[in-house]
């Protein structure tokens, strides 16, 4: 049964200073009448829209909190959230997909992230961004769990060949997670790795040095990127989806890939 004790205030020593804040000569609850809210969780993979750009929205986030959004124009927001009850933030870096700009010809800017979120339901999320050319873009997005998700992941299931749909290029990754491959148009070799965070969802992380990159690709050279992926053994041919970025004294820069099985 809860119990409920009277305060008097007469004199209280410092370390009842909360109980004189709740409410001197009255009444404070023990025993949890008002527990603290539970944190709800923005663990997985999450599908919508902006409705400011009209543009599909994907998100990735990790059980860590590690989360990369990815619009539909190949700009991806890449941060760390912070979930606290339903309410979630997130301080992010955005890229443009290499090759490509903003309207005012930057390549990346800062912003933030906030919303609410629902586990395994709904994220609502609200985008203020700056570019670093000082250009201000907002969104507002709506997005669903998507039950792939509890699909799980494992190096065996994504141990294949897979085709670049941009570039045709062929990337290999290996049963213990290697991953291989070069870029005939632009003499690019990628080495890296694809790793396994918490097998039950469908999220892995990655890391991929380039090297011997030639033309505008240059400037990539000696560049380890790193970031989220997502496999989808649903579609045919099957579909891994890779998001990372990275930064050097040539720039900041962001790569979207989308390979399928072969």
């Amino acid at each position: 049964m809860m119990r409920k004790i009277r305060v008097t205030c007469i004199s209280l020593a410092a370390g009842f200073a909360a109980l004189a804040l709740a409410g001197c000569n009255g009444t404070v609850d023990i025993g949890g009448s008002n527990p603290m809210p539970t944190n709800q969780s923005a663990t997985g993979i999450w599908d919508g829209t902006d409705s400011v750009t009209g543009l599909n929205v994907a998100g990735y986030v990790d059980s860590a909190g590690e989360a990369v959004f990815i619009r539909s124009d190949g700009v991806q927001f890449a941060g760390a959230t912070q979930v606290s009850g339903d309410t979630l933030v997130a301080a992010v870096v955005g890229y443009t997909n290499f090759g490509s700009m903003f309207n005012d010809g930057s390549t990346y800017g800062l912003g933030t992230l906030n919303g609410t979120v629902a586990s395994g339901s709904t994220l609502t999320l609200t985008l203020s961004f700056t570019t670093n050319g000082g250009t201000a873009e907002t969104g507002s997005w709506s997005l669903t769990f998507s039950t792939l998700t509890n699909s799980g992941s494992s190096l065996s299931a994504i141990s294949a060949n897979y085709t670049d749909t941009a570039s045709g290029s062929v990337v290999s990754i290996s049963g213990n997670g290697v991953m291989t491959g070069q870029d005939p148009a632009n003499s690019c070799v990628v080495n890296g790795t694809i790793t396994v965070i918490n097998s039950s969802y469908d999220i892995y992380q990655v890391s991929l040095t380039y090297e011997s990159c030639t033309g505008s690709y240059a400037v990539l050279n000696g560049l380890t990127l790193t970031g989220l992926a997502a496999f989808n053994p649903n579609t045919s041919p099957t579909q891994l989806t890779i998001c990372i970025a990275g930064a050097s004294s040539g720039g900041k820069f962001g790569i979207v890939l989308y390979l399928q099985g072969s």
